[in-house]
């Protein structure tokens, strides 16, 4: 990122990417359409996942995005639009929320903050130059900042064993959890200890690959 949405093109702000391909206008045209087929695809299975989806789309837009500029806080606020997902998912098939819509919920959510500010700490210089506060520490790649996402990552290994412990999955998914979540919080302990990017880099394509592990298991631990 070089200078802030827009700002590269002058006052007039013309274009809405770094390219100059695609005009303001023409971007939100495009999204506004994309959003309405969405939530109207989505009311098609049941109004609940169309109100879902809706709000997870406003909150994302109106709230989360604008909040990037202003504080950090904005990684925590963009979790919960950012946890609808399986929840959703949960709803479109069954056709009512419950406890088990609310544990695939949770279990994104904890999952996004270590996901997110690995990809924060090793991007954090283009980050700063675009204007953006997304390490949850204002002192950037600080300890602070390290200690958060070691802490965010454990917390993967409870949040992970939450369907066994209610009965939704079997003790295989619990297995999983504890394996998965310790190789997790590897690369995470040795970010704390030496702040090098490396192993911000190593635990964000763990986080890729411990998402659709973990939902797989429970897909299959439940069958």
């Amino acid at each position: 990122m070089g200078k802030r949405f827009g700002q590269e093109n002058g006052p007039n702000q013309k274009s809405s990417d770094a390219t100059g391909k695609v005009s303001v206008v023409e971007a939100l045209v495009f999204s506004s359409l994309i959003g309405i087929v969405g939530v109207l695809s989505l009311w098609q299975l049941n109004p609940l996942s169309a109100i879902l989806g809706m709000l997870a789309l406003a909150s994302y837009v109106l709230i989360y995005t604008p909040l990037k500029t202003i504080t950090p806080l904005s990684v925590f606020v963009g979790a919960f639009p950012g946890s609808v997902p399986p929840m959703l998912g949960y709803v479109a098939a069954s056709g009512g929320f419950g406890l088990e819509a609310g544990i695939l919920f949770l279990t994104q959510f904890f999952w996004q903050f270590p996901h997110f500010w690995a990809i924060a700490w090793k991007l954090h210089d283009d980050y700063q130059k675009g204007g953006f506060w997304m390490l949850p520490s204002l002192g950037g790649r600080d300890k602070k900042s390290a200690y958060q996402i070691l802490l965010y990552t454990a917390a993967l290994i409870p949040v992970g064993m939450l369907p066994w412990v209610i009965d939704m999955t079997g003790i295989a998914s619990a297995i999983s959890a504890i394996i998965f979540g310790i190789l997790m919080c590897i690369p995470a302990f040795k970010l704390y200890k030496t702040l090098d990017t490396k192993f911000a880099k190593q635990l964000m394509f763990g986080s890729f690959l411990y998402l659709p592990l973990m939902l797989i298991v429970y897909l299959i631990d439940k069958i």
